[in-house]
């Protein structure tokens, strides 16, 4: 949904108090008075009341009101109108049947999961010469239980866009993510990928809260885009220490890349990620991952390879595993089929970082098959089975929504859902 709005203000002096009213347009432009945007150096309070979204919307929602504080009023000396200013989000919600098995229990769960909802508003201004401001505040929804949630806990940035690049700040997926995260069909689900790659997912992390995960998004956080080049594009992110120490009083930073090359129906990626002082002073650890698409016809198929690095007060451990899927769209439908095989962790007996330990049998495997079929551009049903199969001491688990798994269990998911863009 995309809708264009424009200041009108009615300012009085600021000891007989001060109001103004943002009135939609299609046209937005200077109004007379002062140059520019007609509001004049003196502090001034704007008071967003009312925004009215124009175009390719339904007539009965044209008079829907936003409240003021999700317009973002603020005080300010100058305002200029936004050039372009987007609202989007993700509606996406399963009814689940899980089931255990193995030791030391069997047991099922039934449940109705929210597969990451999330309302955003995204919007850039020209600046000129090829130069253009542009920002973006999302936020998680809770639409099974209604929690709450914060408001920029998902990718939230402020930045420029240049002729050299794109350069921004904020709370963003990293290029490590990035690189293969559209291999997976079944991301966002209990069934995506993260189960075994990249030892689990941080949806929202800085370097305490999770120490282990190469699937990240990560708080305060510097980010680089280069231009297209001949269907290359690289990524770079840095994520500064902020403050924080970790195990043994470390001083843990981040770095992570990303390069991809995209012709005809290939589409090849390279990425590298390195935590330094993750596990401690000079203890560093790294991820490096390789992937490939090919598209054919009404055929998609992808293959990733991992390898991940940790650096502990034992040793090093490190683990490898294989990603595959194949998705064959037909009609108003897709089949899709997933496979990962994580292989055992290699390292000091006893060691292990997240779900990744050393010794024998400790690897594991994830089989899912599913069905999609569009409703419409907007709106899909899905519904799909999934099996982690956990070799004696591993304990992998379904990234988002887990499911409590221990040592040896084998959990497997049946789901339908429905999910809902705009």
């Amino acid at each position: 949904m995309r809708f264009a709005w424009s200041i009108d203000s009615q300012l009085s002096d600021a000891k007989a108090g001060a109001c103004s009213r943002c009135r939609a347009g299609v046209s937005p432009g200077p109004r007379t008075g002062s140059r520019g945007s007609g509001i004049d150096a003196n502090p001034r309070i704007l008071v967003a009341s009312q925004l009215r979204i124009e175009k390719s919307v339904p007539q009965n929602f044209r008079n829907f009101r936003i409240p003021a504080f999700a317009l973002f009023a603020v005080s300010m000396s100058n305002v200029s109108a936004q050039s372009n200013l987007t609202l989007y989000g993700r509606l996406n919600v399963a009814l689940e049947s899980i089931s255990v098995g193995g030791r030391p229990s069997s047991r099922s769960i039934q449940r109705e999961s929210n597969n990451r909802s999330v309302l955003g508003f995204r919007g850039d201004e020209s600046l000129g010469r090829g130069y253009r401001a542009i920002f973006q505040i999302e936020g998680a929804l809770s639409i099974d239980t209604g929690a709450a949630t914060s408001f920029t806990n998902r990718d939230t940035r402020v930045g420029l866009v240049a002729p050299w690049g794109t350069l921004f700040m904020g709370h963003w997926v990293l290029p490590y993510l990035f690189a293969t995260s559209n291999y997976d069909p079944y991301y966002p689900t209990t069934a995506g990928y993260m189960s075994l790659m990249g030892n689990g997912s941080a949806s929202s992390t800085n370097h305490l809260i999770d120490r282990s995960s190469f699937d990240r998004r990560q708080q305060n956080s510097v980010h680089f885009w280069t231009p297209v080049w001949r269907g290359v594009t690289g990524r770079l992110a840095y994520a500064f220490n902020d403050g924080e120490m970790g195990p043994q009083q470390s001083l843990p930073t981040l770095w992570s890349s990303s390069l991809t090359f995209e012709d005809g129906p290939w589409h090849l990626t390279l990425a590298r990620e390195e935590h330094r002082n993750y596990q401690g002073p000079g203890l560093d650890d790294s991820g490096t991952k390789l992937g490939a698409a090919y598209r054919t016809g009404n055929w998609r198929a992808s293959l990733t390879t991992e390898r991940l690095r940790y650096e502990t007060p034992r040793g090093v451990l490190t683990r490898g595993s294989t990603y595959m899927s194949a998705v064959w769209q037909f009609g108003s439908g897709s089949l899709r089929l997933a496979y990962t095989h994580a292989g055992k962790g290699k390292g000091p007996s006893g060691s292990r970082v997240g779900f990744i330990a050393a010794g024998p049998a400790t690897g594991a495997s994830q089989l899912t098959l599913g069905y999609d079929h569009a409703l419409s551009q907007r709106t899909g049903l899905y519904v799909y089975a999934s099996r982690i199969r956990n070799q004696a001491r591993a304990s992998y688990d379904f990234a988002i929504n887990s499911a409590g798994i221990r040592e040896g269990e084998k959990p497997q998911v049946v789901a339908i859902g429905i999910r809902q863009n705009f």
